[in-house]
Protein backbone atom coordinates (compact mmCIF):
# COMPACT_ATOMS: atom_id res chain seq x y z
CA UNK A 1 0.00 0.00 0.00
CA UNK A 2 1.25 3.42 -0.91
CA UNK A 3 -0.28 6.55 0.56
CA UNK A 4 0.17 10.25 0.00
CA UNK A 5 -0.71 12.09 3.19
CA UNK A 6 -1.36 15.81 2.92
CA UNK A 7 -2.07 18.27 5.69
CA UNK A 8 -4.84 20.48 4.34
CA UNK A 9 -6.74 23.63 5.24
CA UNK A 10 -9.66 22.14 3.31
CA UNK A 11 -10.29 19.42 0.75
CA UNK A 12 -13.22 18.08 -1.23
CA UNK A 13 -14.12 15.42 -3.78
CA UNK A 14 -16.56 15.97 -6.63
CA UNK A 15 -18.07 13.27 -8.84
CA UNK A 16 -20.15 14.34 -11.84
CA UNK A 17 -20.11 17.97 -10.64
CA UNK A 18 -21.51 17.05 -7.23
CA UNK A 19 -19.50 17.35 -4.03
CA UNK A 20 -19.58 13.93 -2.36
CA UNK A 21 -17.04 14.54 0.41
CA UNK A 22 -15.55 17.56 2.14
CA UNK A 23 -13.40 18.38 5.16
CA UNK A 24 -12.06 21.56 6.63
CA UNK A 25 -8.59 21.35 8.21
CA UNK A 26 -7.21 17.84 8.54
CA UNK A 27 -5.64 15.12 6.43
CA UNK A 28 -6.26 14.12 2.83
CA UNK A 29 -4.98 10.59 2.30
CA UNK A 30 -4.65 9.20 -1.21
CA UNK A 31 -4.57 5.39 -1.00
CA UNK A 32 -3.09 3.00 -3.54
CA UNK A 33 -3.60 -0.70 -2.85
CA UNK A 34 -1.29 -3.58 -3.81
CA UNK A 35 -2.24 -7.27 -4.26
CA UNK A 36 -0.34 -8.17 -1.06
CA UNK A 37 -2.33 -5.74 1.12
CA UNK A 38 -4.45 -7.15 3.92
CA UNK A 39 -6.47 -6.06 6.92
CA UNK A 40 -3.17 -5.92 8.82
CA UNK A 41 -1.82 -3.42 6.25
CA UNK A 42 -4.90 -1.23 6.67
CA UNK A 43 -4.56 -1.29 10.47
CA UNK A 44 -0.88 -0.29 10.25
CA UNK A 45 -1.61 2.58 7.87
CA UNK A 46 -4.49 3.93 9.90
CA UNK A 47 -2.58 3.64 13.18
CA UNK A 48 0.34 5.58 11.70
CA UNK A 49 -1.80 8.31 10.14
CA UNK A 50 -4.02 8.88 13.16
CA UNK A 51 -1.00 9.13 15.47
CA UNK A 52 1.41 10.95 13.15
CA UNK A 53 2.30 14.30 14.69
CA UNK A 54 2.26 16.66 11.72
CA UNK A 55 0.11 19.52 13.00
CA UNK A 56 1.74 22.56 14.57
CA UNK A 57 1.65 23.22 18.30
CA UNK A 58 1.76 26.70 19.89
CA UNK A 59 5.50 26.91 19.20
CA UNK A 60 5.04 26.08 15.52
CA UNK A 61 6.56 22.59 15.88
CA UNK A 62 4.96 19.57 14.23
CA UNK A 63 3.86 17.95 17.45
CA UNK A 64 0.08 17.39 17.31
CA UNK A 65 -2.06 14.58 15.87
CA UNK A 66 -5.19 14.95 13.80
CA UNK A 67 -7.33 14.25 16.88
CA UNK A 68 -5.55 16.92 18.91
CA UNK A 69 -6.47 19.56 16.32
CA UNK A 70 -9.95 18.06 15.75
CA UNK A 71 -9.26 17.70 12.03
CA UNK A 72 -11.20 15.84 9.39
CA UNK A 73 -9.92 12.77 7.57
CA UNK A 74 -10.60 12.46 3.84
CA UNK A 75 -9.77 9.07 2.29
CA UNK A 76 -9.47 8.89 -1.50
CA UNK A 77 -8.62 5.76 -3.51
CA UNK A 78 -5.92 6.28 -6.16
CA UNK A 79 -4.62 3.17 -7.91
CA UNK A 80 -2.17 5.26 -9.99
CA UNK A 81 0.10 5.48 -6.93
CA UNK A 82 1.20 1.93 -7.78
CA UNK A 83 2.15 2.83 -11.36
CA UNK A 84 5.38 1.53 -12.82
CA UNK A 85 6.94 4.41 -14.74
CA UNK A 86 10.53 3.30 -15.34
CA UNK A 87 10.16 2.03 -18.88
CA UNK A 88 8.26 3.17 -21.91
CA UNK A 89 6.01 6.17 -22.33
CA UNK A 90 2.89 4.70 -20.77
CA UNK A 91 2.50 3.75 -17.11
CA UNK A 92 1.83 0.15 -16.16
CA UNK A 93 -0.55 -0.63 -13.32
CA UNK A 94 0.30 -4.31 -12.95
CA UNK A 95 1.49 -3.75 -9.37
CA UNK A 96 -1.86 -2.31 -8.30
CA UNK A 97 -4.50 -4.52 -6.70
CA UNK A 98 -7.19 -5.75 -9.11
CA UNK A 99 -10.30 -3.54 -9.01
CA UNK A 100 -12.39 -5.98 -6.94
CA UNK A 101 -9.66 -6.32 -4.32
CA UNK A 102 -8.99 -2.57 -4.30
CA UNK A 103 -12.69 -1.83 -3.76
CA UNK A 104 -12.85 -4.35 -0.90
CA UNK A 105 -9.73 -2.92 0.76
CA UNK A 106 -11.01 0.65 0.44
CA UNK A 107 -14.38 -0.36 1.92
CA UNK A 108 -12.60 -2.10 4.82
CA UNK A 109 -10.37 0.94 5.35
CA UNK A 110 -13.41 3.22 5.59
CA UNK A 111 -15.06 0.89 8.13
CA UNK A 112 -11.88 0.74 10.24
CA UNK A 113 -11.45 4.50 10.09
CA UNK A 114 -15.05 5.11 11.18
CA UNK A 115 -14.54 2.78 14.16
CA UNK A 116 -11.48 4.74 15.29
CA UNK A 117 -12.04 8.35 14.29
CA UNK A 118 -14.54 11.04 13.36
CA UNK A 119 -15.15 12.96 11.16
CA UNK A 120 -14.40 10.78 8.14
CA UNK A 121 -15.15 11.66 4.53
CA UNK A 122 -14.47 9.42 1.52
CA UNK A 123 -13.96 9.51 -2.19
CA UNK A 124 -15.69 6.97 -4.43
CA UNK A 125 -13.83 3.88 -5.61
CA UNK A 126 -13.72 3.60 -9.40
CA UNK A 127 -15.23 7.03 -10.02
CA UNK A 128 -13.76 9.86 -12.06
CA UNK A 129 -13.14 12.23 -9.16
CA UNK A 130 -12.05 15.82 -9.00
CA UNK A 131 -10.10 16.37 -5.80
CA UNK A 132 -9.67 19.96 -4.66
CA UNK A 133 -7.41 20.87 -1.78
CA UNK A 134 -5.62 23.70 -0.08
CA UNK A 135 -2.36 22.11 1.10
CA UNK A 136 -1.30 23.48 4.48
CA UNK A 137 2.43 24.18 4.62
CA UNK A 138 2.70 22.45 2.21
CA UNK A 139 3.09 19.33 4.32
CA UNK A 140 3.03 16.12 2.28
CA UNK A 141 4.36 12.64 3.07
CA UNK A 142 4.57 9.51 0.94
CA UNK A 143 4.36 6.33 2.99
CA UNK A 144 4.56 2.69 1.99
CA UNK A 145 3.05 -0.10 4.08
CA UNK A 146 3.60 -3.83 3.56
Amino acid sequence: MITVIQRVKQASVDVERTTIAKIDHGLLILCGFAPSDSLQTLHAMLRKCLNYRIFSDEQGKMNLTIAQVQGGLLLVPQFTLLAETNSGLRPSFSKAAPPEQGRRLFTELIALAREQYSPIACGEFGADMQVTLCNDGPVTFIMQFE
